[in-house]
């Protein structure tokens, strides 16, 4: 108890040490209480008088006073008043163009996710944006070329290749195609950012692509005698379509094999013509097989994640689960270059239980949103195997690694391509559009797969399962 006391008036003596001196009980001596008095003339032998009255001006001296201060007054005012009314001008004044510069920059900070702006901070941010002001400071109305470039400049700093201007010509083109319902060739496109390249992933079978020979691993460098060089797969995409019937010519860079799917930087260049037509997407495709050990296989091919995705999911489980089910499940993914983010959650949700995570969503600030699981008639209990290759991106990367980081599903292939970013698209004036990475993926267990891709947990590369491999023949060795 001595102790606890002790330390109980250590704590008060320590935290009121500062505010107050230590107080004493004990009655000490008494002050002298100090006395006051009125202050009086103190008399040397002499009466003292009171001083005499200072004598008034007469009134016309009186009166000039009064007509100098009011005339004063009056200046005073005036000035005053004109101080105020006098317009300042603005210090340095930015041009349309120099305006149009920070209108874009503002556009991108409010966004971007990487509070750092790729390790510059604010700072090092807010100095690209004063060299790109200061590069446009002697342009006109004529020179949006130039403004162009400076902009884009400006972004490169921070070294994502996803944030980029669009001039007017290739943001209309872009919402043209977002708004859908024109015709196109049938592939599937993606962004190769390491050489900023757009590479074809995948041709539909029938389609104008695959009749003029586009195959996949070629790269889009020109459509209709434009350059598609620093593009990206969207606006490809865009140039790509129109009215059916149309003829467009698309140039091709072939990499050595032609199917190689690395978007070489050398090859051979082909101008290849096609017609556009309304192109059908193949929808999910279920089969069966009969693995060496004798065992029932189901296997769903899923070449893309559209919105009709996860209802041809539940159609093609419904199939495999017929004639009394199947021992295993296989689902092929390779060539799918991904599409509806919301339809790879949606895919994922058939085979998780309720509350196991799918995928968060990290944004500006580190605010997150998390998408989870509900459980609702998903199938747990059959094994399943996920064959990828270097493609699948996007939706696809978030439905595997989903499945892999829950342990639901075992990946088999080679590490995928690996974009676990997400964009949003806007206007920012004069016809032009910005497009801003706002956020980032993060799998269930944490991991940033931007870069990296997901990472099989048995490894198979090209020689052991290629493209043109059937799914029973990559996985002899890994289902009995």
């Amino acid at each position: 108890m001595v102790a606890a006391a002790s330390g109980a008036h250590a704590l008060l003596s320590w935290n009121c040490c500062y505010a107050f001196a230590p107080i004493s009980t004990t009655p000490g001596p008494a002050r002298p209480r100090p006395t006051f008095t009125e202050p009086r003339e103190q008399s040397r032998g002499i009466e003292s008088t009171p001083p005499p009255p200072l004598p008034l001006p007469p009134f016309h001296a009186l009166e000039a006073n009064l007509r100098r201060g009011a005339s004063t007054l009056a200046v005073a005012a005036a000035l005053f008043f004109a101080v105020l009314a006098a317009p300042t001008a603005p210090a340095a004044a930015l041009t349309e163009n120099q305006q149009f510069v920070s209108d874009v920059w503002f556009a991108v900070t409010a966004q971007y996710f990487d509070p750092t702006f790729n390790g510059m901070n604010e700072d090092g941010w807010r100095a690209r944006k004063a060299q790109a002001i200061t590069a446009v400071a002697d342009s006109g109305p004529e020179d949006d070329a130039l403004v162009a470039e400076e902009i884009q400049r400006m972004l490169s700093a921070l070294d994502d290749p996803y944030t980029r201007f669009l001039p007017r010509e290739k943001f209309e083109a872009l919402t043209a195609y977002a708004r859908g319902g024109s015709a196109g060739i049938g592939v599937q496109l993606l962004l190769e950012p390491r050489l900023g390249n757009v590479v074809v992933m995948r041709t539909e079978g029938g389609s104008p692509a695959a009749a003029a020979g586009i195959r996949a691993g070629d790269t889009i460098v020109g459509v209709d005698g434009e350059s598609m060089e620093g593009a990206t797969a969207e606006l490809v995409a865009a140039k790509c379509r129109g009215e059916p019937g149309e003829r467009v010519e698309v140039t091709v860079r072939r990499g050595s094999g032609g199917s190689s799917g690395g978007g070489d930087s050398g090859g051979r260049t082909e101008r290849l013509s096609m017609t556009r037509s309304q192109v059908k997407v193949n929808p999910v495709e279920a089969s069966t097989f009969a693995s060496g050990g004798g065992n029932r296989i189901g296997l769903l091919r899923v070449p893309s994640f559209s919105q009709e995705t996860p209802g041809q999911m539940i159609d093609a489980l419904r199939f495999v689960a017929r004639d009394g089910g199947v021992a295993e499940l296989v689902i092929d993914l390779r060539g799918n270059v991904g599409g509806y983010m919301t339809a790879g959650v949606d895919c994922a949700k058939l085979f998780l239980p309720a509350r196991a995570h799918i995928i968060a969503e990290v944004g500006k600030g580190g605010g997150f949103r998390a998408y989870d699981a509900d459980g609702l008639g998903a199938e747990l209990e059959v094994p399943l195997y996920l064959l990828v290759d270097r493609r699948p991106a996007r939706a696809a990367e978030i439905f595997a690694c989903a499945l892999q980081d829950n342990g639901r599903a075992l990946v088999v292939g080679t590490t995928t391509f690996g974009k676990g970013r997400i964009q949003n698209v806007q206007s920012v004036g004069n016809g032009s559009g910005v497009a801003v990475t706002r956020a980032r993926y993060v799998t269930p267990r944490g991991r940033d797969i931007h870069g990296v891709g997901i990472r099989p947990n048995i490894e198979k590369d090209g020689t052991q399962c290629g493209q043109d491999d059937s799914a029973a023949a990559c996985l002899a060795d890994v289902i009995a």
